[in-house]
């Protein structure tokens, strides 16, 4: 089973100062447990085409790979949870003095086992935007 979805929303930044928030260090600002992981060096540029990290989330390690990166305006990750869910997170912003923010997955179940999973999460999936920009817009006031 194969899901692609889409979601959007406002963050109060322009885009050049909200990417920031879409990055594997910069989603520690506003995610509550998120701790990435970088296997190759801790000093590395976490938005650099190739750049592998992993993080721990709802009890399953995801493996993250930077595919694409354009300015401050895209970011493309493939994402891997092993005997879950493969396929990729595109995060696109656009705008001038605030972020029109596209968030896009396109996930394959790997086991029959995933597809209920996947399927709950397609279904969610406009719920889980609006946290999103509920937490981001709370991380900006602190």
């Amino acid at each position: 089973m194969n899901v692609a979805i889409s979601g959007q929303f406002t963050v109060a930044r322009p885009p050049a100062e909200a990417f920031e928030l879409f990055t594997a260090r910069g989603e520690e600002r506003w995610v509550p447990g998120w701790r990435p992981r970088f296997p190759a060096a801790a000093d590395v540029d976490d938005t650099a085409p190739g750049t592998v990290f992993e993080t721990d989330m709802h009890g399953r390690t995801t493996t993250w790979v930077v595919v694409e990166r354009v300015g401050n305006s895209r970011i493309r990750y493939a994402r891997i949870v092993p005997g879950d869910t493969a396929g990729t997170v595109t995060v696109e912003l656009a705008g001038d003095q605030h972020s029109d923010v596209t968030v896009t997955y396109e996930l394959t179940a790997l086991t029959p086992s995933a597809i209920e999973p996947l399927r709950g999460f397609a279904a969610h999936y406009p719920e889980m935007m609006r946290q999103w920009a509920d937490a981001i817009a709370a991380s900006l006031t602190r």
